[in-house]
């Protein structure tokens, strides 16, 4: 079960960290948002991404959008979204779980410099309705993500 990798992550890499989990489904932003109590920015959203060949993971917060020209200059190409299947093959964790944490298969990741407007973030846990809070500098430490900038604030233009 995927929730289960991510807690046994936790547990052998930060003990201090407690997976949470909610009575209602979190597996988008405003739902996240919602269920947890914070403002929907601090949602880290985790994006299954490929570039030619190379797939990754990019974590961003919650209201942040992916700019095009942007990921084609830091990766290398045009990013395309996984398959939902190839999600949860790759990752280990559902579409709406997805988190670079407890991964089935090493992944490159890389954190966007989005996530830093906030002390705390909460990303999913491998699960629809799971989640941890975690500062961004210390989740990029404990998955080895590299930081880029990649995204734009909702309502700027790309």
């Amino acid at each position: 079960m995927s929730i289960d990798s991510v807690r046994q992550f936790f547990a052998a890499k930060a003990p201090d960290i407690a997976v949470m989990e909610a009575a209602e489904s979190t597996a988008t932003v405003p739902l996240a948002a919602a269920a947890f109590g914070v403002a929907p920015g601090q949602i880290a959203k985790t994006l299954s991404l490929r570039v030619g060949e190379t797939v990754f993971l990019l974590v961003t917060g919650g209201t942040a959008r992916l700019n095009n020209g942007k990921a084609k200059a830091a990766f290398g190409g045009k990013t395309r979204m996984l398959g939902a299947h190839e999600v949860e093959t790759l990752t280990g964790h559902p579409v709406g779980g997805v988190c670079p944490f407890g991964l089935a298969t090493p992944l490159p990741i890389y954190c966007d410099v989005s996530l830093k407007t906030y002390d705390e973030v909460l990303p999913a846990a491998g699960s629809a309705n799971s989640a941890v809070r975690i500062s961004p500098l210390r989740l990029a430490q404990l998955v080895g993500a590299a930081w880029v900038d990649v995204c734009e604030a909702p309502g700027t233009s790309k």
